[in-house]
């Protein structure tokens, strides 16, 4: 059983996968780090964070980011304590990509991904086998069948990236503080010193997304951790600055598919007799 066990003590390992479960309390920072593997870390329990230097990622519970190998990371767990359990991967047994708006293992960048009940169990059995796993063994059909449900996981909107502008950056991180919904393009783009047209297209360029998509997210980013830790709706919609609880559940239906109170009943629901 490979359980609070460093990875880097691992990665020698001659199988080319392998799992482990670790248990952090809230507040824990891993500093920035890498891995000769891709990771597929899995938040059982717990909010957590991931940042690079190209973005960040936020991870709810029942959620996993996935992380190439040799990106340099942070990890926090924002809200917990939390469970996790990481899949560690040589890239050469990678699987490649299989449909539109699903993970792409070989695609080289971060990405929050949701998890279906069969990878669930699978992960939490794959951290309790030994660190080598026999091949024609359990374990190893364990491992085979989650590296053949990779390419299978959705993308979820739940990642934060930067701009590698240094000014632009600056004003990013800041608004991830502090966000505020009503934030306008031609705000932004007068306190820059830009016109509306060269803000839009160097935003999207260096982000890869709109600037209300952005925001939309950025705020999301904000409400999650509290809502996490059983902060009401409404409170946390009227604090960050949305006119109305209405108006947040709408922004947090569109992105996540349900509203903040069905979301928050399946995180907090008792997990599967398996699990």
């Amino acid at each position: 059983m490979v359980r609070n066990i460093r990875s880097q003590l691992l990665e020698a390992l001659p199988d080319p996968v392998f799992a482990v479960g670790n248990d952090y309390p809230q507040g824990l920072v891993l500093p920035p780090h890498q891995h000769s593997r891709c990771q597929l870390l899995y938040g059982i329990r717990g909010v957590m964070t991931v940042a690079t230097a190209q973005g960040s990622w936020m991870v709810p519970p029942e959620r996993a980011v996935w992380i190439p190998a040799g990106v340099v990371h942070e990890v926090e767990v924002v809200a917990g304590p939390g469970a996790m359990r990481s899949l560690f991967i040589t890239p050469a047994v990678l699987p490649a990509a299989r449909q539109a708006g699903a993970l792409d293992p070989r695609a080289g960048q971060c990405q929050v991904v949701g998890i279906s009940p069969l990878v669930h169990a699978l992960l939490v059995e794959a951290a309790e086998l030994p660190a080598e796993v026999p091949a024609e063994s359990r374990g190893s059909l364990i491992m085979a069948l989650l590296l053949h449900e990779l390419p299978s996981l959705p993308v979820l909107p739940l990642s934060m990236p930067l701009p590698t502008d240094t000014r632009l950056a600056a004003r990013c991180r800041a608004f991830v503080v502090d966000p505020d919904p009503h934030a306008t393009i031609d705000g932004w783009a007068d306190g820059l010193g830009m016109s509306r047209r060269a803000f839009t297209r160097q935003f999207r360029r260096e982000t890869g997304l709109s600037f209300a998509a952005w925001r939309q997210q950025a705020c999301l980013f904000a409400a999650l951790p509290r809502l996490a830790a059983g902060e009401a709706v409404t409170t946390v919609a009227l604090d960050l600055g949305y006119d109305s609880p209405a108006a947040f559940t709408s922004m947090f239906k569109r992105l996540l598919g349900v509203p903040p109170s069905r979301y928050l009943r399946a995180e907090t629901a008792p997990p599967p007799a398996w699990s």
